[in-house]
């Protein structure tokens, strides 16, 4: 099972490295493929620094917490993760579908479940919080 979450996360994290790189270099063609459209060099701007940040810093967790086993790492991924699925629902009660909806959340669900899985598998032992008299 250690292997399989591993496995995973790993391969998981070399597809967020290439999305937040692609952002790095190319904000206006890798947003294209997010349906994004910039505003000028601001819009550029803001692509380019949000977008490679939320996945190069996802990629940079999952690869280390992943490749060392460690549960706590993981809840950085876990969490951006977990707030984009959620603005993700928001969106789709408040604004309702669109094409191709269901992928986005896909993706983003399957890296909940896996980092959910893996934090809880791998967490670090609780302190011993008992005091000595």
């Amino acid at each position: 099972m250690n292997f399989i979450l591993t496995t995973l996360i790993v391969i998981g994290a070399i597809v967020d490295a290439m999305l937040g790189l692609g952002f790095l270099f190319d904000p206006a063609g890798s947003g294209g493929e997010f349906g994004l459209l910039s505003d000028g060099p601001a819009g550029l701007s803001s692509m380019r620094a949000d977008f490679t940040a939320f996945f190069l810093v996802s990629a940079a967790c999952m690869s280390w917490g992943g490749w060392r086993r460690r549960g706590g790492v993981l809840l950085v991924p876990l969490a951006l993760f977990g707030v984009a699925f959620v603005g993700r629902l928001i969106n789709l009660i408040v604004v309702g579908p669109y094409d191709l909806w269901q992928m986005p959340m896909l993706v983003e669900l399957a890296h909940i479940i896996v980092l959910a899985i893996a934090v809880r598998r791998w967490a670090a032992p609780a302190a011993n919080l008992t005091s000595r008299v």
